[in-house]
């Protein structure tokens, strides 16, 4: 009889997986943008932007770096195939609402950004960072993570 552990996941599982990283990085390189961002840059920026960033507070930066590096590391899980990365993707989807939240409540984000940056995108990183969470609670449920 097989273990579950030890089944073997199909192809499309891992490619879905360096997909997710590779999306994840990208999460990780705009936080590092915006975490690092130079005075120079942000007198660049149009008024709103600026203000916007400026006036973010630390929790919800932190709550950027939760979503980014939780996302990196819940992909990575995901590519050795290890069960940790389902509740590592649950924290960063969290995290990502969260934020999400506070600025579409909290902030004139809407007004700041473009419709795509201020709703779409965060939506869009919603739904993905959902989708993540279903594929590792079914992959964890077919076997394929130890």
């Amino acid at each position: 009889m097989t273990s579950k552990s030890t089944v073997k996941p199909p192809v499309w599982f891992l490619i879905v997986s360096i997909l997710a990283l590779l999306w994840n990085l990208i999460g990780a390189a705009a936080y590092l943008a915006e975490a690092y961002m130079t005075d120079e840059i942000k007198a660049a920026l149009p008024e709103p932007q600026r203000l916007l960033i400026e006036n973010t507070p630390s929790w919800v930066t932190a709550m950027f770096a939760i979503a980014v590096w939780g996302g990196v590391l819940g992909s990575i899980f995901l590519i050795i195939r290890k069960k940790w990365a389902r509740p590592v993707l649950l924290i960063s989807v969290l995290a990502v609402i969260i934020r999400a939240c506070y600025y579409f409540f909290g902030t004139n984000a809407a007004e700041a950004y473009d419709v795509f940056n201020a709703i779409v995108m965060p939506i869009i990183v919603i739904i993905i960072g959902l989708l993540l969470v279903v594929l590792s609670r079914s992959a964890a449920q077919k076997g394929w993570l130890k």
